[in-house]
């Protein structure tokens, strides 16, 4: 059995009532725009997902990262990604920490060893050693929001899975690896559009990995709102918005917290930061009806650590307000 912490996400720390900076989706609901397409699909829910709609959603996909269909494995959210991967049959797997936990639980409980690549200081790469034949990285990553070079990440010991979940929140997205044929690339859509109570994202890999990953799957694994979803998400106005927003809510943020003293923070690249600040500053957040997720639970970070979600602007500066308050009182 996997630590029951290597579980935790953040909407266990984003509680009823409290103004949510702990979990990583950047809307609370789908754009209008979006929201529209899924209601005029309701109508197809008496019928099975149809191959047609499947054809199209990785069409779309495959236009988007400049692949082929074959190239393209659609997924119930990429949390069925990280459960996909011990199909691969690694014989030892590196996961990048801090990192995300679930690929560390899903190899661990498939019986496959976990070697742990720690990052400090600044949480880059660098040499990176170790006789695994498969790592996993997010890029840029969670909980870090550091990018990573691409050179650097095809230069990672044995077969390399990158976690692109949040790629589609950096502005040109520098540094993505979704073109690459050699290396597995996971993307999640639900973070960018509001999506996370529907779940939907994709691999992009050579066909041989896909057909191993796909192996036993049940009979219409993706349905029809999550196929027109992605349909819906991967096209040329979609992206030109997700951008948009990105570029404006992180500049707001990374100025915001300049004018705190004391506070050291991670430069953010994704939709959200990783800041270090007085023990004790989680709680005292909270206590003002603030969640900002814990990153305890992650393994390199300790308590001082804490994950916060960039909303709009207008959000986030509540967030900065109560934060230089908390600041003060632990001073």
């Amino acid at each position: 059995m996997t630590s029951p912490d290597l579980r935790h996400h953040g909407d266990v720390d984003a509680a009823p009532g409290l103004a949510d900076f702990a979990v990583n989706v950047r809307v609370p609901h789908p754009p209008d725009w979006l929201r529209e397409r899924l209601a005029a699909a309701l109508g197809d829910l008496g019928r099975y997902p149809s191959k047609l709609a499947e054809e199209r959603a990785r069409e779309a996909v495959a236009r988007r990262h400049g692949r082929s269909p074959d190239e393209v494995l659609l997924l119930n959210g990429a949390a069925e990604g990280f459960a996909l991967l011990p199909k691969l049959a690694p014989r030892r797997a590196a996961i990048v920490h801090p990192g995300f936990t679930e690929p560390e639980v899903a190899f661990r409980d498939a019986g496959i060893p976990v070697d742990h690549v720690l990052l400090d200081g600044d949480f880059r790469l660098r040499d990176v050693t170790s006789d695994a034949d498969l790592t996993v990285i997010g890029n840029p990553t969670n909980p870090t929001s550091v990018l990573h070079e691409a050179a650097a990440l095809k230069a990672l010991p044995g077969r390399v899975v990158v976690d692109e979940a949040f790629m589609d929140a950096v502005p040109g997205e520098p540094e993505s690896l979704a073109h690459d044929p050699g290396v597995l690339v996971l993307r999640s859509l639900t973070k960018t559009w509001g999506l996370a109570g529907l779940r939907a994202g994709y691999f992009l890999g050579d066909p041989e990995t896909l057909a191993r990953l796909a192996h036993g799957r049940p009979h219409w694994p993706v349905g029809s709102l999550t196929l027109e979803a992605i349909t819906a998400c991967c096209e040329p106005e979609a992206l030109e918005q997700s951008a948009r927003f990105a570029l404006e809510a992180q500049q707001y943020a990374a100025h915001a917290l300049e004018q705190l003293q004391d506070l050291v923070v991670v430069a953010p690249k994704g939709p959200f930061l990783l800041i270090r600040a007085p023990r004790g500053a989680r709680r005292a957040l909270r206590d003002k009806g603030i969640a900002v997720r814990r990153c305890d639970t992650f393994p390199g970070l300790d308590d001082t650590y804490l994950r916060v979600a960039i909303r709009p602007p207008e959000e986030f500066a509540v967030f900065v307000d109560a934060l230089r308050v908390v600041m003060e009182e632990l001073a």
